[in-house]
């Protein structure tokens, strides 16, 4: 299998469930656009090479297939087929994602997959989100909040970490692991990393309706 990976703490808890299930895990798969420092994961604003960071520390080969500004749904299907057409052909069957509720984001996944060979895989679905929160930190997870909707929770919370206070701060009818695309974050370390993934928080920028945590490897 691989995994559908944004560097996020859903992609993350995502692969150590589908492990602890038994799935063999042999890559990741990321998209990525042109931001302005180069290819980065959309709205998140986190570099790709930081991705790369990530998939070293997990031990996993990364496949990157690039996306235009604004893609619309016809390319990105076409992109993603295309990228997992040679995946099929070498024996890849599922493709595992960490959406947690959102029935129409998971019918378009298993639209964009449907006559690949590759099945959508979703370990995540339907779990409590304050649990799955919760949980998360309690098996170790460490991850930097890289995006808000400052309509929904508070600007100064980008770059904050991703931990109980944040969980305590975010306004009354914000899903704890942002379901609703509330927050996004950047996984710097925890089950299955080999080391931590350090990053410093530089700055932040507003960008795409969100404000976005603007980070640099940690030395």
């Amino acid at each position: 299998m691989w995994v559908s990976w944004s560097g996020g703490k859903d992609a993350a808890t995502a692969l150590a469930a589908a492990r602890r299930a038994g799935a063999r895990v042999t890559g990741l798969l990321s998209t990525v656009t042109a931001g302005p420092g180069g290819a980065e994961i959309a709205v998140h604003g986190v570099g790709a090479g930081l991705v790369a960071a990530q998939a070293d520390a997990l031990g996993l080969p990364l496949h990157r297939v690039e996306l235009p500004p604004s893609c619309p749904d016809r390319e990105y299907r076409a992109r993603l087929r295309a990228a997992l057409a040679p995946a099929a052909a070498s024996g890849v069957t599922g493709l595992v994602h960490g959406d947690l509720a959102l029935a129409d984001v998971r019918a378009f996944r298993e639209e964009v997959l449907d006559g690949t060979g590759v099945t959508g895989v979703f370990p995540l679905w339907g779990g409590v989100t304050g649990a799955l929160a919760t949980g998360m930190l309690d098996a170790g997870l460490r991850a930097v909040v890289v995006a808000v909707d400052p309509g929904r929770v508070p600007a100064r919370l980008a770059g904050a970490a991703f931990d109980a206070e944040f969980l305590a701060a975010l306004p009354s009818g914000v899903d704890p692991c942002g379901e609703n695309g509330e927050f996004h974050t950047f996984v710097t370390g925890g089950p299955g990393f080999a080391h931590d993934v350090p990053v410093a928080v530089t700055g932040t920028v507003a960008r795409d309706g969100h404000v976005q945590a603007v980070l640099a490897p940690a030395r």
